[in-house]
This record gives structure tokens, sequence and C-alpha cells, in this order.
């Protein structure tokens, strides 16, 4: 099993039709280095795929995941290409498209 201790989000779109070694050149540009244990998460322009890249400290991991309907919610108008690193809860909820970002507020029903 792969070991992930951080989750990271780019946020500027990228073309998904490049493999391993474009997107980690891409992680060393946006995230300042590819460590090891430490996944990046990618999107297309359309946000309807994502790609995520690990690299375990030997080599990479690429995963794709491809949404038939609906875009995966990804964040706008963020200063810089990244994000702090997501949580575990976060990363399953962004993957099947659900809004990852409110998750804390979900938790509590109040009364506005």
């Amino acid at each position: 099993m792969i070991r992930i201790e951080a989750m990271w989000l780019a946020v500027e779109p990228v073309d998904l039709r490049c493999g391993a070694e474009r997107l980690l050149a891409r992680v060393v540009q946006v995230f300042g280095a590819a460590r090891s244990h430490h996944g990046y998460l990618f999107a297309n322009a359309r946000r309807t795929r994502v790609k995520l890249v690990v690299h375990d400290g030997f080599g990479l991991w690429c995963a794709v995941r491809r949404l038939n309907q609906g875009r995966f919610i990804w964040p706008d108008g963020v200063d810089g290409a990244a994000l702090p690193a997501l949580t575990r809860e976060q990363f399953d909820a962004l993957v099947l498209g659900l809004p990852w970002q409110r998750l804390e507020q979900m938790k509590v029903i109040a009364r506005a």
C-alpha cells in the first residue's frame, strides 16, 4: 500500500494528457519540491478530471479520476498556485465531487 502523509492541491488547471515526469516538474515548480509520501492533486481546465501524483521515495505513482457528470469542486481566485494540505476527509469528499470546502460547516445544523 502507498503511504500518503500529506495531500496538496494545485489550484491552476493542468493539461492532464501529460505524463508522470511532466507532472513531477509541475510539482517542483508549484510546491518547490516533491517530498516523499506526499500526494499532489491536479485538475484539468474543465474540472472533469483530476490526477494524483505520489512520490513514494523510490518512484512516482499516478492515479486519475474522471467524472462522467458534473465537475469537481475546485477553488477559484486563490492567491498563489497551491493550497495548504488537504485532510483525508477533504480529499475523500473532493474526489467524490462533494463540497469538500464546507465539511466543517456541514457537521453542525444551526438556526440562522
